[in-house]
């Protein structure tokens, strides 16, 4: 069925501490910016978020503090299933990452949920235009069963800003959205559809068709429901049963306020306010632009919380700064939005 869904995010007056950029410009970095201001960013969080200066103390010292990007000591993701990860006064909007009811999730706490706003649309023009240009369809059942999901609200906001009368959430009428799809089809109309990767699978499976006007973005997610299968695998049996070409990817997570995207092939590009780095297999402490390792992101919409995350995934950067996610460090934690393997 068709879901309608709204969002109430209840928040209180904040006092934000000035940030070292004008937000507003963080959308339009060049490369030579890039760094400079990654180093302010660096130096005032460890002056106002108390997790990440604790952090920092205790992987460098004072006469230390690196000034190369390549040093700074990046946060270990896992610290968002244990503290509070913040800049300034608590914040009242609370996201949370996907898990089973075993699971320990993290929890992102957003004090301006504007620049989170101002983050994902200015990728998504980044990537794909306007979405008036589009019908939006969220097909994230998994997301939607439950409360605080940054990605449902992304496409929530996204499908209102789209404007389309047939934009919205599905949860599991498959039929109906066969029936939309098709419609969409003869009308010439163009679709972006976000999927959850099982749901996907479930759909493709039930309703096999040809899309021609649709651009399929898969976000990942198994979650244990089905046999893990490779990303190649995956958009492979979704780009035959589907009847495109192409199956593009969303790279992103509770902890971040900014997506990389692929257009095909498993091949990520950053919007300008985000960059990956890689640990260097003989020297984790040392970080790489280009080669493989662990994924280390610097996120600069992540103004208050912490820009410089250590994830848990594998992953290759190449020369241009585009990156693949290779898998899982071994032993990590499964997290919703990245449990595909290669």
């Amino acid at each position: 069925m068709w879901l309608y869904y709204s969002i109430f995010v209840w928040t209180k007056l904040v006092i934000l501490i000035q940030p070292p950029i004008a937000i507003e410009n963080l959308w339009s970095l060049t490369n030579e910016q890039f760094i400079p201001v990654c180093k302010k960013v660096f130096q005032w969080q460890v002056q106002h978020n108390p997790v990440y200066k604790e952090w920092v103390t205790l992987m460098v010292k004072d006469e230390e503090m690196p000034e190369e990007m390549n040093k700074i000591p990046f946060l270990p993701i896992s610290f968002f299933k244990t503290h509070d990860v913040f800049v300034g006064d608590q914040p009242t909007t609370l996201f949370e990452s996907s898990g089973t009811t075993q699971d320990v999730v993290s929890k992102h706490w957003v004090s301006d949920t504007a620049i989170y706003d101002a983050s994902f649309l200015n990728c998504f023009h980044l990537f794909y235009g306007a979405p008036a240009d589009y019908c939006v369809i969220g097909l994230l059942p998994s997301y939607l069963e439950r409360n605080h999901s940054s990605l449902v609200y992304m496409v929530n906001d996204l499908i209102k800003k789209s404007n389309h009368p047939d934009s919205g959430f599905y949860l599991d009428d498959f039929t109906s959205l066969d029936k939309l799809l098709k419609k969409l089809e003869l009308q010439k109309q163009k679709v972006w559809l976000m999927g959850v990767s099982f749901a996907l699978i479930d759909f493709s499976d039930a309703f096999p068709q040809e899309l021609n006007n649709t651009i399929v973005i898969e976000t990942g997610g198994m979650k244990g429901r089905k046999q893990e299968l490779t990303k190649m695998e995956l958009h492979h049996l979704l780009a035959t049963q589907l009847g495109t070409q192409i199956i593009h990817s969303e790279y992103g997570m509770t902890e971040l306020l900014s997506q990389a995207y692929s257009n095909g092939n498993g091949i990520f590009t950053c919007p300008p306010w985000m960059k990956v780095l890689v640990s260097d297999e003989d020297d984790p402490s040392l970080l790489k632009s280009v080669g493989r390792g662990v994924l280390h992101i610097i996120d600069l919409a992540n103004l208050y919380s912490c820009s410089f995350i250590a994830t848990q995934d594998l992953g290759e950067i190449n020369e241009d700064g585009s990156f693949q996610v290779l898998g899982r460090v071994d032993a990590s934690d499964r997290r919703g939005c990245s449990l595909l393997v290669v």
